[in-house]
């Protein structure tokens, strides 16, 4: 008998190389597929059956289904959290139909308003919590409750996040269900964001202004956050780590030209935090830590390495610094690189078919040797990308991704 998917995986993470590279088809919020792009795919594959569920309602992602899933070759599925966005649970589905006409499942309670300017809102009562404009492709976060925060005590009254006792039975059912009813590797998404927290809970502009002029309330704000990440753990692990190879953390540490703070910075303020947070879960699992950190983060990647990530994703290569074949070199021993498969900003959304073939070829050859490597694009696919390259993408990577 050949490899399972959850077997190819672990082999991959422990940087062997196993009959072929695993693949992650929508396995993760950032190499997922917009809802859109998704129906045509679906379409074009003869896919009639079943619901899909457009379960990422910041994003606008859909939720593969099984027969595409095993069409692409993937080899990884999802853990999700429970409440997902806008503070709404995936327990309960309801069908909706999108403003282009399909018809999807969505979290109950999900119901955003048009308004007269085309633009659709998501409300908490009076407030504008998040905005997808006329034409829009996913939705914009608008409300940042710490938005006018200037003292430890605003800190205080924050309402940080929580594993509720819902949240925590769905895991121990749902991490279960997948592990003993697939063979399919299970990645948990659980989130843990520091760096990005701050930014949605402050904005943007007023948290990176209060890293540089005011540290002492950044650091306050992000000491009782870890504390509130851990609190988390101390439940969540417990309940999904016999059931799961993968932890999923977040926090985009990078732009397009470089890290959005210095590597100084980071070391001095971020860093702490993080390995606070990525020592407790080595210390209480045995699971892999994927880091998911968009744009370039070279210079931050040794500091990465030394706090316990084990995985990078989404591995921007068309970002400064982040040439492939230095990255490889320099740290595949140390870190897997999930994503790279294909550029996303430029060849899959906008090349022809040969070249997303070309493209995905030279990148299989250049991350696959060695293991240390699961391929997926470099980040989500987006709503214009047509089903031809979709397949050709995942296609290409299938054929040329064995090793023997």
């Amino acid at each position: 008998m050949g490899l399972t998917p959850r077997e190819r995986v672990l082999m991959a993470l422990n940087h062997q190389e196993a009959d072929r590279i695993p693949i992650d088809f929508g396995a993760m919020r950032s190499t997922g597929i917009s809802v859109n792009a998704y129906m045509r795919l679906r379409e074009k594959l003869g896919i009639k059956d079943g619901q899909v569920k457009l379960y990422d309602l910041m994003q606008w992602l859909a939720e593969p289904e099984l027969p595409i899933l095993e069409r692409l070759h993937g080899d990884v599925i999802q853990l999700h959290r429970y409440s997902p966005a806008f503070g709404l649970d995936i327990g309960a589905w309801r069908e909706w139909t999108t403003p282009d006409g399909h018809e999807v499942l969505v979290p109950h309670g999900f119901d955003p308003v048009l308004m007269p300017d085309g633009s659709r809102v998501v409300m908490e009562g009076d407030t504008t919590i998040a905005r997808m404009p006329k034409d829009g492709h996913w939705f914009d976060q608008e409300y940042h409750p710490l938005t006018n925060a200037t003292t430890y005590s605003d800190i205080d009254n924050h309402n940080f996040p929580t594993l509720s006792d819902e949240e925590y039975e769905f895991l121990c059912s749902e991490a279960k269900r997948l592990h003993d009813e697939t063979d399919y590797a299970v990645l948990a998404a659980f989130g843990g964001n520091i760096f990005e927290a701050g930014h949605f809970d402050f904005g943007y502009q007023n948290f990176m202004t209060m890293l540089a002029g005011n540290p002492d309330l950044a650091l306050y704000y992000m000491d009782k956050l870890a504390d509130s990440v851990i609190a988390q753990l101390e439940r969540w692990l417990p309940a999904v780590r016999d059931y799961v190879q993968i932890i999923q953390v977040g926090d985009d540490l990078g732009m397009q030209t470089g890290p959005q703070i210095s590597p100084k910075m980071y070391r001095e303020m971020i860093k702490p935090f993080h390995a606070r947070i990525y020592k407790y879960i080595k210390e209480n699992s045995d699971l892999f830590i994927f880091l998911h950190s968009c744009g370039s983060i070279y210079s931050l990647l040794p500091d990465l390495i030394e706090i316990g990530v084990d995985i990078i994703n989404p591995v921007q290569y068309q970002a400064a610094d982040m040439d492939p074949v230095g990255l490889k070199r320099e740290f595949g021993q140390h870190l897997t690189f999930w994503g790279g498969g294909c550029d996303t900003q430029h060849i899959l959304s906008h090349g022809t078919i040969e070249e997303i073939k070309q493209e995905t070829e030279r990148m299989v050859s250049i991350l696959a040797p060695g293991g240390g490597f699961v391929f997926t694009q470099v980040h989500n696919i987006l709503r214009e990308v047509d089903p031809e390259r979709v397949i050709a993408l995942y296609d290409t990577a299938y054929l040329h991704g064995w090793y023997r």
